[in-house]
């Protein structure tokens, strides 16, 4: 990935939010629509409960309406609002445009289906904007998973969840926070994660595993390198929560002690677009940053995509 140049106009974070669907639903509950119990989906997920409900415009509209009250703004001051989601709530228009609505804003609204890497593809374009003279930009991850899983399907079922975590980027003098980036896709790997118009999630666990942390360590990997920076020089990892053993794998690969990965999969499951914004401003993530921490995202998704982030933090 290229080299952010050092003329372009930086960003901060200067409000966040987050919100989980309204129904916790635990490991034990399953076992009345399929053969699993606690301690199996535990052992190979990491996964003790998941919350569902609401839906996707509901969740956001909630997310973002936090992140606008935490930075303390006029809601018409954002240039631009980008909901990274993979369940729209209809196939037209974008969800982003309902939210747009219900959050007051005045200002462009687009959907990003970049599948579980959602939410750093959004923080990359914002950055972009920020650097064509965009002021405020608000990017919210937002999944609503418990809609397009089949829930007697113990390979899937115990792993999706519904969530959001939205974020305001606000332009500032110098490079600002983000010091490297890098998104990629492999479309021959479409087939191992999809799930088809009006139908639930189909999922090749194996292969997904073998291919998620090959493409994690490889995005992470380029992002240090654009932003001159190596595995010593993180303070704190903010992994997609996707799967504990697959999370652990990477940061082994990386390098990284699993002691600086914030986790947050335990209570939320696999909220896709939401997932990393939930462990970085969430309740439940194990590792906060300060300021001055460098701060590595990275995440992968069906597609199959990645995206990762190098972070030097100083939120407002």
């Amino acid at each position: 990935m290229p080299q952010i140049p050092s003329s372009a106009r930086g960003a901060r974070f200067i409000g966040w939010g987050t919100s989980l669907g309204h129904r916790v639903v635990t490991n034990d509950e399953l076992t009345a629509s399929m053969d699993t119990n606690d301690e199996w989906i535990r052992e190979r997920t990491g996964i003790h409960r998941r919350h569902v409900g609401g839906s996707t415009a509901e969740l956001s509209t909630i997310s973002g309406q936090i992140a606008l009250d935490m930075a303390g703004i006029d809601p018409k001051s954002i240039d631009a609002l980008i909901l990274a989601t993979t369940t729209p709530d209809r196939t037209v228009p974008a969800t982003s445009a309902t939210v747009q609505n219900a959050l007051g804003l005045a200002c462009g609204a687009f959907d990003v289906n970049a599948a579980c890497s959602g939410f750093v593809y959004g923080l990359v374009v914002a950055h972009g904007l920020i650097g064509v003279g965009a002021e405020r930009i608000m990017v919210i991850g937002t999944d609503t998973l418990s809609r397009i899983v089949d829930w007697t399907d113990r390979n899937t079922a115990p792993l999706f969840a519904d969530g959001s975590g939205a974020a305001i980027l606000e332009s500032t003098k110098g490079s600002g926070q983000l010091l490297g980036w890098d998104i990629d896709a492999d479309g021959s790997a479409e087939e191992i994660l999809y799930a088809e118009v009006g139908s639930t999630i189909q999922m090749n666990g194996k292969e997904v595993f073998r291919r998620a942390v090959r493409i994690m360590v490889d995005s992470a990997q380029k992002s240090m390198a654009a932003a001159g920076v190596t595995t010593e020089d993180i303070s704190i990892v903010i992994p997609h929560q996707a799967n504990i053993r697959i999370i652990s794998a990477a940061c082994d690969r990386l390098g990284i002690s699993m002691d600086k990965a914030s986790i947050s999969i335990h209570e939320t499951g696999n909220t896709s677009s939401a997932s990393i914004p939930l462990a970085l401003f969430g309740d439940f993530g194990q590792v906060k940053p300060k300021d001055g921490d460098i701060v590595l995202l990275v995440g992968f998704g069906a597609g199959m995509t990645a995206a990762s982030a190098i972070l030097r933090w100083n939120a407002q």
